[in-house]
This record gives C-alpha cells, structure tokens and sequence, in this order.
C-alpha cells in the first residue's frame, strides 16, 4: 500500500484559494493540514523505512555469493627445496568464487519477515493515528476562530448600540431635557465598548493564525475560513461511539499491531534454539613464480591448478551463554508491555469518548438555557431603554440591563461552540474522517 494514497488535498486548488482569498472550508483545512503537517511527514518516512525493512527481511532467502582475487610478492632471502637460504623473489596470483545458500536457518528468515511485516503494519496505522489527532486539532482551531468571530460580531453591535445612544443624548442634552452628566456618560460607555472591539478584533486574528501555523502556511494574508452548516442536535450514546471506535480508531488499532509484531518477536528470539543448515560450494586457481627457476605459463598454471569445492555445513545451538533465552524472555515482556499499552490506549479511548458525550450534553442544554436567557435579557434590555428613553430609569440601571443582555449572548454563542465542537468529536470517534 502506497502512502501516497492518503494524500488527498489539491495543493494547486488550495494555493488558489489562498491567492484569492476565498475562505477556507473544515474539510480544506484539514486535507491541507494532512498534506502538510511535518510531524505526519516523518511518520510517512517511518513507514517507507518499515517497508525497506521488509524487503530487507526477505533478502534472507537469498544466496551469498562472492568472488576475490589476490597477488602477492616475496623478495629476499628464502628457505630453499635444500634446506638452505637463497636470494629468491616470488610472485603469487589467485582467485577463487563461492556461494552459500542456506537450506534451514532455524526459520529464522520467515519469522524475520512476518515480524518486519507486523512492524509495517503498526507504522501504517501510527501514520493514520498522527493524522485522527492532526484533524482533531484543526476542528477545534477552526471551531475557535468561529467562535472568536462571533465574539467581536457582538462586541461590534454593543458599539453601534452605544453610538445612537451617545446621538440620543447629545440631542436631549441640546434641548434641554438631560444633564450634562448623562450625556458623558454615554460617551464613556461608548469609549469602554469601543475599547471591547479593539480587544475582541484581536482574538480571531490570534486564531486565525494558530490556524494556519497548524496548516504549515507559509503566508497567511487574505486567509480566512467559511462558517460551518448548522448541526444535529442528536447526539449518539457514548457506549455506541465507543462500540463504533473500537473498529475504526487507528490509535487503538496500531496498539493492536504492536501486540501481534510483539508476538512474532518472541518466535523469532525462539529461532536461536533451531540449527542451521547451508549449503557451500567454490571454485579458484592460483599462479606461481620464483626467480631463477622454470616455471609452466599463466594459462597452464591457471588450467592445472583450478579446483572445485562443495559441502554442506550443520550447525547447532548446544549453549550460547543464554543469549537466547535472554531474548525470549525480553520479547515476553515486550508483548506484556504491548498489551498494557492496548489496555490504556482503550481506557483512555472511553473515557475521551465519554467526556466529549457529557460535555456535548451538557452544552447542548447549556445551550437551551442560555438561549432562553438570552432572549429574557433581550426583553429585558428593550423595556429598560424605553423606561430609561422617557426618564424613568438611571444611567446605571440601563448599562447594568445592557451588560447582562450582552453576557448572555456571549454565554449563549460559548454553548453553542462548545456543543458543536464535542458532537463534532463524538462523530469523529464514530466514523472517523
């Protein structure tokens, strides 16, 4: 399996978008996200290094086949046919060529694989895991910008809500029919809202560009992103979620993998216990000359003195200092360690689904409530300006009524973010993305 194939963001279309300003939807950020992402770039080299990997394991099968040639000199004095000493210089040249195929190799050559391939298996599913937690952070990144939006929108309104009031008592002040005080103080409420906007226009450029800092934009101007649709208000139980997780989670599922690549570690320590059978076989030929003596030619030497070898070769295991009993016993403890592992990626799995499940819960009745605030607070806000319109309430009750109207629409935007997000979350351990 390609790991290109998970690449599914158009990088020209995206870079368009980007050039002409058009906003970014969810699912563009996090195609872009994927395509990008520098921590799911090595994991994508992790797993073309786990595929070299098996092709190395599988190159056990194959022979050992070698050649080599030699030349050599010998200049002085030597011990002679006599048994005496003489000046003689002599020249050696030879070569030779093996092979090695090995018949049984304790079946450590298979086990190697199937261990290399269960690794392969564990990296491809860390790689999708790397990219379940790189799309969860872009829906909460996304989900804060909208929320920080909505924000400034009404902190936006307050102003222009503050400006006609500041133009209504600047008229009644003219006329005649306020103190001057009231009038400052309409100013000064229009300053403290207008300083609202200043720190409120602020938050969704700081997430807006922790956005696209986890995009990996190089340039974010003109970057922008597109409301999301309306939501469900249903939300699935936690136990079903986390039936549906069990199956499609790829954290769990690459903790799985490095159970079984566990156990195929622990067959492959038990191969040192197993002989070993090869098969040997060469060929070769050698060229000699001394100084001062007669000697047959390159060729003949070549033909006379070629030779050929085979056999077989048995070697087996008696006692090797319980090295290999060692490593089984370090690779049982890794299939423990493995399985621990599993154990707590499940739990933390369940509970991560349950507390996106509550807080989703709690939000979408959070959200019911606040809305219903809201409203009241509207109401609320509307009778105290027509009783503070005609003089029959002060400036404190009006900015203590217009206060909490704004508050429980900010409470009322916060619920509905927070509900979007954790259904979001549940749907995502539900179907994955």
């Amino acid at each position: 399996m390609n790991i290109r194939m998970y690449v599914t963001a158009s990088a020209l279309t995206l870079a368009v978008l980007s050039v002409s300003g058009q906003a970014w939807t969810l699912d563009q950020c996090v195609d872009y996200a994927i395509e990008h992402n520098i921590t799911l770039k090595q994991r994508a080299a992790d797993y073309e290094s786990s595929k070299i990997s098996v092709a190395s394991a599988k190159a056990g099968y194959l022979p050992n086949v070698s050649a080599g040639i030699s030349q050599s000199w010998s200049l002085g004095r030597g011990l002679t046919s006599e048994n005496t000493y003489a000046n003689r210089n002599t020249s050696s040249t030879s070569w030779n060529a093996s092979i090695n195929v090995p018949l049984f190799d304790g079946l450590s050559t298979p086990r190697q694989v199937s261990y290399a391939k269960a690794n392969l298996a564990a990296t491809l599913e860390q790689f999708e895991a790397a990219k379940e937690n790189v799309t969860l952070n872009v829906i909460t990144s996304y989900l804060q910008v909208l929320y920080n939006k909505e924000l400034h929108e009404v902190a936006l309104n307050q102003v222009e809500l503050s400006k006609y009031e500041l133009s209504r008592q600047e008229a009644l002040l003219e006329a005649g029919k306020i103190p001057e005080v009231d009038m400052l103080e309409a100013k000064s409420q229009l300053a403290q809202d207008e300083l609202s906007v200043a720190t409120s226009a602020n938050d969704p450029r700081l997430s807006l560009l922790d956005l696209a800092q986890l995009l990996e934009l190089d340039d974010i101007e003109g970057f922008d992103v597109a409301p999301l649709e309306e939501e469900s208000g249903l939300l699935a139980s936690p136990d079903d979620v986390y039936a549906q997780a069990l199956n499609i989670n790829h954290g769990l599922r690459a903790a799985r993998s490095n159970i079984f690549a566990a156990e195929r570690s622990i067959t492959l320590a038990k191969s040192g216990y197993m002989p070993r059978l090869s098969f040997n076989a060469g060929i070769g030929s050698s060229y000699f000359t001394m100084s001062g003596m007669d000697s047959d030619s390159f060729g003949r030497q070549m033909k006379n003195n070629y030779s050929t070898n085979f056999g077989l070769s048995l070697s087996i295991p008696i006692f090797d200092g319980l090295s290999t009993h060692n490593s089984v016993r370090r690779a049982k403890v890794q299939r423990i360690t493995a399985q621990l592992q599993y154990d707590e990626a499940e739990q933390n799995l369940y509970k991560t689904i349950q507390q996106a499940y509550y807080q989703a819960d709690g939000a979408q009745k959070k959200l019911k409530a606040s809305e219903t605030a809201s409203e009241t607070a509207d109401k609320a806000f509307e009778a105290m300006r027509e009783k503070y319109n005609i003089g029959r309430a002060t400036p404190t009750e009006y900015e203590q009524t217009k206060t909490r109207a704004l508050r429980a629409k900010a409470e009322c935007i916060q619920a509905r973010y927070e509900m979007i997000m954790r259904a979001r979350i549940l749907d995502f351990y539900a179907r994955g993305f």
